[in-house]
């Protein structure tokens, strides 16, 4: 006859006063690690004690138990009560669960309790944040009661949102975190699907090669069409932006490409219908025009115009500025950190307003044109005074002389009528370097730069240190926004 199974007996379990409870030196966790004990504490006022404490029972020399325990597995839960009772949050005869054992090593015990403790996987977190979010917990919620960032809380809500057929890939291993958020840059789950698809099992599976096929349709944030008519305006629009909260994305990617470029164009065309009331002929917009746009046609000679009282007055102070500064400092082996980043700034000023616009003669803005478009940072870049062959002025030929019959044309020659309003074309993004007159255009802060970048290369050369003094009396100063 076989013998009875024994049956297993679980220790028992009962309520024992905070102060009769002593922590134990069995407890074999030494090192701190994890949410800080205040954490804990805070965890436990707001949901109470989720497990008890393992106890035995204190005895003395004669082997007599004194009414008190010793705590060898919960250490950490003790702390954290004790905590909440020296800040008078709890009293301390409030009775603590408690599991008590009579038997084995307490230092066995502790040991256990830790080694055998599974941390929750990472999808199972995401999707527990989840379910955070869809009971009506804020982001802001979620992170004050999980110890975590508000950013973190958005990292893993966003990973919750990938592909369920992804989770279960990620889940059983056949797909690294870091690949799991490279999906998570767009929240097309089809896409998803169909890039894994795509990708799984080949060489093309890194994340970034991930990233770049899920955003190869779109526009980044940081593309000069985007900067032009700013994230604002495109996402007012009804555009989306992916981001991806894992990685710099330079500001995202921009998913409506034709959206973005028929907002550039109304803007180009609007800035075009502005301009053309300074009379001229044409006006060509485009996001860029390639290079060698203006051979064939004829660049107007124009004068700069004259600074107003107030920007003279500006640019005069500027100038006293910068002329007291470099007398106070001129024995100074090197400037103090806000002397320079000053100097820097009267630098970058004085070459905005020497940087002038140029004035043309009226007969020829009537003859002639402007290429209006976006500069590499995003900014509207406006080259004016380029007259077509088939726009020039007749020749005036005089009968009485010879030496004018080579095809001169007269100067000065003004238009008869009403004034007529500038042909206006808008065209899409043409790819290419630009022409010479919007590399002119810059000439004046260019200079700087260039001076600016023979002092780098001398104090690189020399040794010296930003603020040091360069021979001639130059000072090299660090580098500033042009």
């Amino acid at each position: 006859m076989a013998s009875a199974v024994q049956k297993i007996k679980l220790s028992p379990s009962r309520d024992i006063p905070f102060n009769k409870l002593v922590l134990s030196q069995s407890n074999v966790r030494r090192v701190k690690a994890g949410i800080s004990i205040e954490q804990l504490a805070k965890s436990i006022a707001q949901r109470t004690l989720l497990q008890s404490l393992s106890v035995r029972a204190v005895v003395d020399a004669s082997g007599q138990e004194t009414g008190m325990f010793e705590v060898p597995a919960g250490g950490r839960r003790y702390r954290a009560l004790e905590l909440l009772v020296k800040e008078k949050r709890m009293a301390k005869t409030q009775p603590v669960p408690c599991v008590v054992r009579d038997d084995g090593i307490a230092e066995d015990d502790s040991l256990a309790e830790n080694d055998e403790r599974v941390g929750l996987h990472p999808l199972d977190q995401f999707r527990a944040f989840q379910s955070l979010r869809d009971g009506g917990m804020s982001e802001e919620e979620i992170s004050a009661r999980h110890f975590v960032t508000p950013a973190i809380v958005k990292q893993r809500l966003r990973l919750a949102s990938v592909s369920p057929k992804l989770h279960e890939v990620y889940a059983e291993d056949g797909m690294t975190l870091e690949q799991l958020m490279a999906f998570s840059v767009t929240a097309d789950q089809a896409r998803q699907e169909q890039v894994w698809d795509s990708v799984s099992g080949s060489q093309l599976d890194e994340p970034y090669q991930i990233r770049r096929v899920l955003t190869e349709n779109t526009v980044r944030a940081s593309d000069r069409r985007a900067q032009f008519i700013g994230l604002d305006a495109y996402e007012q629009a009804g555009g989306t932006v992916m981001r991806d909260l894992f990685e710099h994305d330079d500001g995202g990617w921009l998913q409506d490409v034709p959206l973005l470029d028929r907002l550039v164009t109304e803007k180009l065309k609007g800035e075009a219908d502005t301009i053309a009331a300074e009379g001229w002929k044409w006006i060509a917009a485009a996001v860029d025009f390639p290079y060698g746009n203006t051979n064939g046609l004829r660049e107007l000679d124009g004068q700069p115009a004259d600074l107003t009282e107030e920007e003279r007055a500006t640019l005069d102070a500027l100038n006293a500025e910068h002329a007291k500064m470099e007398e106070d400092y001129q024995d100074a082996d090197e400037l103090p950190d806000e002397i320079d980043q000053r100097l820097g700034e009267i630098e970058a000023a004085r070459s905005v307003l020497e940087a002038r616009s140029l004035v043309y003669n009226p007969a020829e803005i009537a003859r002639a044109g402007i290429f209006i478009s976006i500069d590499a940072e995003g900014l509207l870049s406006i080259t004016r005074g380029y007259v077509r062959p088939e726009d020039e002025a007749p020749a005036v030929v005089d009968p009485e002389s010879d030496a004018q019959g080579d095809g001169e044309t007269s100067e000065g020659q003004k238009t008869n009528g009403p004034v007529r309003r500038a042909v206006i074309t808008a065209g899409r993004t043409c790819r290419g370097r630009r022409g010479r007159r919007h590399r002119q255009a810059a000439a004046g802060p260019a200079r700087h730069r260039a001076d600016r970048a023979s002092h780098v290369g001398v104090a690189q050369r020399t040794g010296k240190r930003p603020g040091s003094r360069l021979p001639g009396g130059c000072v090299y100063r660090k580098p500033y926004p042009s």
